[in-house]
C-alpha cells in the first residue's frame, strides 16, 4: 500500500501497542499457514484467506463511505500487483510451508527488501543505487547464503521449501516496485487500492485453483482449527492488519511504520517454537540477523550520516519513504 508521508512526531505511548499488534499478526501468520496446509492444498488455503480479506475491506469501504476504482487502467495494474502481491506469494509460502518450519518462512519474509532495491533500481527505475544500498544489499544476500546453509549442500525437500518461501519474498520484490511505478499515483486511498487488489487476487485464485487442486472443500468440511486458522489470515493477518498499518503510518510516519519489517521474523520464530514447539538450526537465526542488518544498511536506518544544519537556516526534515506490502 501507499501513503502520504507523516513526520515522526507522536509520542512513543501514541503509536507503540499497533506497531507491536501489528508485528505480531503479520509474525503470527507463518503459523496459521503451517496449520491451513495441514487439511488444505496451498493454493485452495490462499483463495480461502484472500477472499476472507476481501470481504473484510469491503465491509471496512462500506463503513467509511470509500468507494472502488473505476478507471480501467487503474484495474489492470493492479492484476498484475494482485498476482505477484498476493496470490502467487501467498500460495508459494503455503507450498514452503509444507517443507520448512513456519518460523524459517518467517526469516525468509524479511528478505523481501533485499529484492525489492535492486528491481526498483535495473527495472522500475524509481530508486537510485548508492554505495550504501550495494554494501547492504551484498550483506542481506551473505545473510541468505548463511540461512540456507549452502555448505551443507543442495537438495532435498528442506531446501526446497526455503527456496519457495525466497521466491514468495522475490514476487513481493516485484509487486512493491511496481505499485510504486505504476499505481502509487492513483489519486484512490490505500484501502481502496487494496480492496480492489485482493478482489482481483481472489477472482485469479477461483480460476486457477479447480485446476491445480481440484474444488476446495466446504467450510464446514474442515476441522475448528484450520477453519479458525483460514479466517484468522483472512480478516485479521490480510484485512484488519491494513487498517492497522495504516493507523501506525498517520500516527507514527511511513519511516517509523516501516521498521515493522525487522521485527516480524522475532514474533514468528517466538510463536513458531512455542507453538509448534519448532527449532532452528544455529546458521539460520543467524542469517538473519545478518540479512536484516544488511536490510537497515541498505535503507539507512543504520550508516547514515545526517547532514550538520548550516547556521542560522533551520533544519528541514527529509521526506519519509512510502510504506508497502
Amino acid at each position: 500500500m501507499t501513503t502520504d508521508t507523516t513526520p515522526d512526531k507522536a509520542p512513543i505511548r501514541a503509536w507503540l501497542p499497533g506497531f507491536v499488534a501489528l508485528a505480531a499478526i503479520w509474525g503470527s501468520s507463518f503459523l496459521f499457514i503451517k496449520v491451513g496446509v495441514a487439511e488444505l492444498h496451498p493454493v485452495q488455503l490462499t483463495l480461502y484467506r484472500v477472499v476472507a480479506g476481501a470481504l473484510t475491506l469491503l465491509v471496512v469501504l462500506a463503513m467509511l463511505r470509500d468507494r472502488l476504482p473505476r478507471e480501467p487502467r487503474v484495474w489492470a495494474h493492479l492484476a498484475v500487483v494482485a498476482a505477484f502481491g498476493v496470490a502467487v506469494p501467498f500460495t508459494l509460502f503455503g507450498y514452503g510451508e509444507q517443507r520448512v518450519e513456519s518460523m524459517l518462512a518467517g526469516i525468509w519474509n524479511a528478505t523481501t527488501p533485499l529484492i525489492v532495491l535492486p528491481l526498483a533500481v535495473l527495472v522500475f527505475r524509481t530508486e537510485r543505487l548508492t554505495v550504501r544500498r550495494a554494501v547492504g544489499l551484498g550483506m542481506g544476500f551473505l545473510g541468505v547464503l548463511v540461512v540456507l546453509g549452502v555448505w551443507e549442500g543442495i537438495g532435498g525437500a528442506h531446501f526446497t521449501g526455503q527456496l519457495m518461501c525466497f521466491g514468495a519474498a522475490a514476487c513481493y520484490g516485484v509487486s512493491i516496485p511496481y505499485q510504486k511505478r505504476f499505481v502509487a499515483g492513483s489519486a484512490h486511498s490505500g484501502l481502496s487500492l487494496s480492496a480492489a487488489q485482493l478482489l482481483l487476487a481472489a477472482g485469479q485464485l477461483a480460476i486457477v485453483t479447480p485446476f491445480v487442486a481440484g474444488m476446495p472443500p466446504l467450510p464446514t468440511e474442515l476441522s475448528t482449527g484450520v477453519l479458525a486458522s483460514v479466517l484468522t489470515l483472512g480478516a485479521l493477518g490480510t484485512g484488519l492488519a491494513f487498517v492497522i498499518n495504516m493507523r501506525n503510518i498517520r500516527v507514527a510516519g511511513a519511516s517509523t511504520a516501516s521498521t515493522v519489517t525487522y521485527v516480524i521474523p522475532i514474533f514468528a520464530v517466538l510463536i513458531g517454537a512455542v507453538a509448534l514447539d519448532e527449532r532452528l538450526n544455529w546458521h539460520q537465526p543467524v542469517g538473519a540477523l545478518i540479512v536484516l542488518l544488511g536490510v537497515a544498511v541498505s535503507q539507512g536506518v543504520i550508516g547514515r550520516r545526517r547532514p550538520r544544519p548550516v547556521v542560522g537556516v533551520p533544519a528541514v526534515p527529509a521526506a519519509e519513504p512510502a510504506i508497502q506490502r
